[in-house]
């Protein structure tokens, strides 16, 4: 992700054989300290009422729901943290959800709102089956199936109060400055900015939760009391035995307390000086390769509502933006967005993981890095260029995230 100078550079340097990084001057300066823990554990200096807000939260968020607590009868997991438990609660999944969609260049993205939506329960309460009920099939018509896993949901609380501003003044959609990437905000149906979801669908989390709740777990909710219909059918008379809504306000924000007080996970740093300086070596080489050009490395906030939030620095590595991933990542679409496009995916909490991308189909950073088309085929192809001690020290950086 970089301009046409300094693409320029690069090339000349590597026609003489080697890549000097002495040309980018690091400065020093004194900021606070990031803001971060071990994983699964809540920000530092809550408040009684804020720490027991987040426990509160975080026991509903791991506890099992049964058919008469409102689960189902379409769902696809019966509590929160099984999408979300490596290597902590409020961590990756391994479990996947399925997910259809239909793209048409001229009529644009079809999310099946007619047939149940884009998607797919996979699991059918016992009381349900025993009604007739079965699990929701892929829609005629879907050019896009796909397989995703859910990411971690640390940190959270922290993205959720970037501002607006700070967000839209990173995009370039017409890529005025020529560098070849055009990170444009998606935006819900208020108009307001989303952040969160792999297409940065929702912008506040609130909506982001009460839709997972809902579509995952089959709970219907204040704001959506009506049970989800088998791909767009009625379900069988007496499917669902619980009455709607499923849940309460109270429940609700327990949820949304419990992921907005989780940490980002502190960095993984090697103990040896020596691998500590391959690692900030790898920085370095991210940075001249343009990739913080869309994995922003931090934000630091203002004021807020509590001193847990204001101004607080901390680590995403996202722009939060949306970006063209080209053919080799392209996959589902939503309302809004093209089968590539992609919000650029928040590389903390990196280290954890075993599986990468958003459908995990590959186990090692390197393979990720080599599926980045579109945007971000120019940084890709430097790293492609790199002699192996330089690759080594880029992944260090990564793993260490």
């Amino acid at each position: 992700m970089i301009g046409a100078e300094r693409a320029a550079g690069i090339r000349f340097r590597w026609r003489l054989g080697a890549l000097s990084w002495v040309l980018v001057a690091w400065g020093c300066q004194a900021e606070p300290p990031f803001t971060e823990t071990d994983p699964g554990l809540p920000l530092p200096e809550l408040s009684e009422a804020e720490l027991d807000g987040f426990n509160r939260g975080q026991a509903l968020f791991n506890r099992p729901f049964s058919a008469e607590q409102g689960l189902g009868p379409l769902f696809n997991q019966d509590r929160c943290g099984s999408c979300h438990d490596l290597p902590t609660s409020g961590g990756h999944g391994a479990e996947p959800v399925i997910k259809v969609s239909r793209f048409d260049p001229v009529e644009g993205c079809s999310t099946f709102p007619e047939l149940g939506g884009d998607l797919l329960q996979q699991v059918v309460t016992e009381h349900g089956r025993e009604m007739g009920l079965r699990i929701e099939t892929i829609p005629d018509g879907a050019t896009a199936i796909a397989e995703i896993r859910a990411p971690a949901v640390y940190g959270l609380g922290l993205a959720a109060r970037i501002t607006e501003a700070e967000i839209l003044r990173r995009a370039d959609p017409d890529d005025v400055d020529g560098d070849g990437v055009s990170g444009r905000p998606n935006r819900d149906a208020a108009g307001r900015v989303g952040r969160f979801g792999r297409k940065a669908q929702h912008a506040t989390l609130d909506g982001f939760i009460e839709e997972a709740l809902r579509l995952e777990m089959g709970i219907t909710t204040p704001q959506n009391p009506v049970e989800e219909r088998r791909n767009g059918a009625e379900l069988p008379p007496g499917a669902d035995i619980a009455p709607d809504p499923e849940s309460t306000e109270e429940q609700l924000q327990l949820l949304v307390d419990y992921i907005d007080l989780l940490a980002p996970p502190r960095r993984l740093l090697p103990e040896t000086p020596e691998a500590l300086a391959d690692l900030e070596e790898g920085e370095r080489i991210f940075e001249f390769m343009g990739c913080d050009g869309c994995h922003t490395p931090s934000y630091t906030l203002g004021p807020a509502e509590s001193p847990v939030f204001a101004n607080k620095r901390f680590r995403l590595y996202s722009d939060l933006l949306l970006h063209d991933m080209g053919p080799e990542l392209a996959s589902t679409c939503t309302q809004g967005t093209a089968p590539s496009e992609w919000k650029t995916a928040r590389l903390v909490g990196l280290g954890h993981r075993s599986e990468f991308l958003h459908d995990g189909r590959v186990q090692r950073i390197q393979d990720a890095i080599e599926l980045h088309g579109g945007e971000a085929a120019g940084s890709r192809d430097i790293f492609r260029r790199l002699n192996q001690q330089a690759r080594d020290q880029v992944l260090a950086f990564l793993r260490s995230l």
